[in-house]
């Protein structure tokens, strides 16, 4: 079992390589962008990003003791956001008109998050 500290640095590499992705995908729609090359490796980066997300979370609330009976409520609320997330690659896509409030509600999801994670409110 890994420390609390490579865990959480996992983490931050899985926030970055979503985040990154995501704003990315918004980017590419916002330009007119179609399926190709930079579609996929938006995608590869994204899921990537999303697994290594849910393995150092994991991995994190083992170490803090939280898997132990129910979850907690801001684990849940985490666990939302990591699914919204998990799933927003196809927003710009299919939408592309709603590039730009995706990009805007990118950091409010992440601080919503990190608020969670950091406080712990219930």
């Amino acid at each position: 079992m890994f420390s609390h500290q490579f865990y959480n640095v996992l983490h931050i590499v899985g926030i970055v390589l979503v985040m990154s992705a995501l704003g990315g995908a918004a980017v590419h729609a916002a330009a007119g962008g179609g399926r190709d090359a930079t579609r996929r490796l938006l995608a590869m980066l994204h899921g990537g990003g999303a697994f290594i997300l849910l393995v150092s979370g994991f991995g994190m609330l083992a170490r803090l003791g939280g898997m132990h009976g129910a979850f907690p409520g801001w684990v849940w609320v985490k666990l939302i956001i990591w699914v919204t997330v998990a799933v927003a690659l196809m927003i710009p896509f299919r939408r592309p008109a709603l590039w730009r409030p995706f990009l805007l509600g990118l950091p409010l999801l992440a601080a919503l998050a990190a608020y969670m994670a950091i406080y712990k409110p219930f």
